[in-house]
């Protein structure tokens, strides 16, 4: 784990946490978490641009045609098939780096998937925390649908065809080009914003 990413975890932080059993084993669910190679329904059809997962490594969440970057990331946690951690923060937004956390533990009837996003007690509650609290119930019940049918839920099918109509009003500041991989957060960059 980096440094500010200790420090980060040692202060004071405000949680928002979604859960879900998914009837399926733990590595069925981390495989499906962690996969590169295609877009994944469950985080808004974005699809990992990544060197390859594991501690320290930037990703890029892109569209399937990659011609936006939605959310960037470093990897400060990653033990499969239990837990995985990163940094996070929306191209379109100023708003300050957080975490998110996904934990998996086997349980009677499947595993359960826990979600939790992070966030510096001292920063304000932004747009992104209100988004990211948002997205968290999305996420796992997409999960959960895409690992036991193999598809997700007819609600999430029909957010993700919105999305896709709504592609050509993306913001031109999530075009990928404008998010080489060099320029995914770490938490450093919330402390150089509390020096200045």
């Amino acid at each position: 784990m980096t440094e500010a990413a200790a420090k980060h975890m040692s202060g004071e932080v405000r949680t928002s946490m979604y859960r879900v059993i998914i009837k399926a084993g733990i590595d069925q669910v981390w495989s499906e978490l962690i996969r590169t190679d295609r877009p994944m329904p469950f985080f808004f059809n974005g699809q990992y641009d990544t060197p390859g997962l594991g501690e320290g490594a930037a990703f890029a969440m892109r569209t399937p045609d990659g011609k936006h970057t939605l959310v960037m990331g470093k990897v400060i946690e990653f033990e499969p098939p239990h837990r995985y951690a990163h940094t996070f923060r929306f191209t379109t937004s100023d708003d300050p780096v957080s975490i998110v956390r996904y934990v998996l533990k086997p349980v009677d009837g499947g595993v359960e998937f826990t979600l939790i996003n992070e966030h510096a007690a001292s920063d304000p509650v932004s747009k992104s925390e209100k988004q990211m609290a948002q997205g968290a119930k999305f996420i796992c019940e997409n999960l959960k649908a895409l690992v036991e049918t193999g598809k997700a839920t007819m609600g999430g099918r029909m957010m993700l065809f919105m999305f896709s109509l709504m592609a050509p009003m993306t913001p031109k500041a999530a075009l990928s080009t404008n998010w080489p991989l060099e320029r995914a957060p770490d938490l450093s960059e919330n402390s150089v914003k509390e020096e200045a």
